[in-house]
């Protein structure tokens, strides 16, 4: 569905997720074993990418093949439909190059932060999708209510506790990442772990029982000493690493003075806006700002080029 609004990286997934199917599992069968349907395999959170006529790409599978390396439900995921085409995801872990093997002359597997704005758009966000709920799969194989086991159901959207029957669904980590402003100018910051001369927004996770607005205002002042007054909402970009949705802020803040807390910040630095262009075309030696794949640099882009 086309939406009015900015799209960053890994959100715009085309796909029908038609969750009103997930729970029939006589019709995924169905979609499974049709020869119109595809899917997409990722190898330890890698996609299989292929060369296309403009770049890389998505290798799509015949989904009977997803469902033969599935070997059953645990590592199988119903993407949702394109058009009438049914899709699905794999989820293979281990050693072994599956294109070593199985999948030989299907493409090869690459890591999917540098492929992110190669991939079509659409390409990246599918795929981005399928990694989330992996991770998610991953990390809650057992049951949180009382240990047991767990067991997947509604086409990879669901698991069951085998012992209480408890069900459990994907999560998804709400962060507020924002840019500090004041007047003419922007404050970015940077943490000792990143690349030498990195400066990028502020960001935190949302803590239960706060609004958007407000962890805002917490973060900022928590990592930069800084005071909010004003909270823009610019976009949002579902960030599979393993599983968040990064809320995109602008924050006129009281004053341009501050201090990082050298806990989460070890340095911040304030840019005008013809500061900020030059830092995002890389033309001040020795700062660089995170790539165009990230909401951070499309933050910064959107205040300096506002009027």
């Amino acid at each position: 569905m086309a939406l009015d609004l900015f799209l960053n990286t890994f959100a715009g997934n085309p796909l029908d997720r038609a969750s009103d199917r997930r729970a029939d599992p006589d019709w995924l069968a169905r979609q499974l074993a049709s020869q119109d349907s595809l899917g997409v395999a990722l190898w330890n959170g890698r996609p299989l990418v292929e060369d296309g006529p403009d770049g890389l790409q998505l290798s799509y599978l015949p989904a009977k093949l997803i469902g033969e390396l599935a070997g059953g439900t645990e590592r199988l995921l119903f993407l949702g439909l394109s058009k009438e085409r049914a899709v699905f995801a794999v989820d293979l872990e281990g050693q072994a190059d599956p294109t070593a093997q199985t999948l030989e002359g299907l493409g090869r597997f690459e890591d999917l932060r540098p492929l992110a704005m190669t991939l079509p758009a659409a390409d990246a966000a599918i795929i981005a999708t399928a990694k989330a709920m992996f991770e998610w799969r991953r990390r809650h194989r057992r049951c949180a209510v009382c240990g047991e086991p767990s067991h997947p159901a509604d086409g990879g959207w669901k698991r069951v506790c085998e012992a209480c029957e408890a069900e459990h669904f994907p999560r998804t980590d709400p962060v507020v990442i924002m840019l500090p402003h004041h007047g003419d100018r922007c404050m970015l910051g940077r943490q000792e772990v990143w690349p030498p001369g990195m400066f990028s927004a502020l960001a935190g996770f949302l803590e239960p029982g706060e609004a958007i607005e407000e962890a805002c205002a917490r973060e900022v002042s928590e990592e930069a000493g800084l005071r909010a007054v004003k909270v823009r909402y610019h976009s949002s970009q579902p960030w599979p690493y393993p599983s968040s949705l990064m809320i995109g802020l602008l924050a006129e803040v009281e004053d341009d003075e501050g201090q990082p807390d050298q806990t989460e910040l070890s340095e911040v630095r304030w840019f005008t806006k013809a500061e900020a262009r030059d830092l995002l075309a890389g033309k001040i030696e020795g700062l660089f700002a995170p790539p165009p794949s990230a909401i951070a640099h499309q933050l910064i882009k959107a205040w300096a080029e506002e009027a």
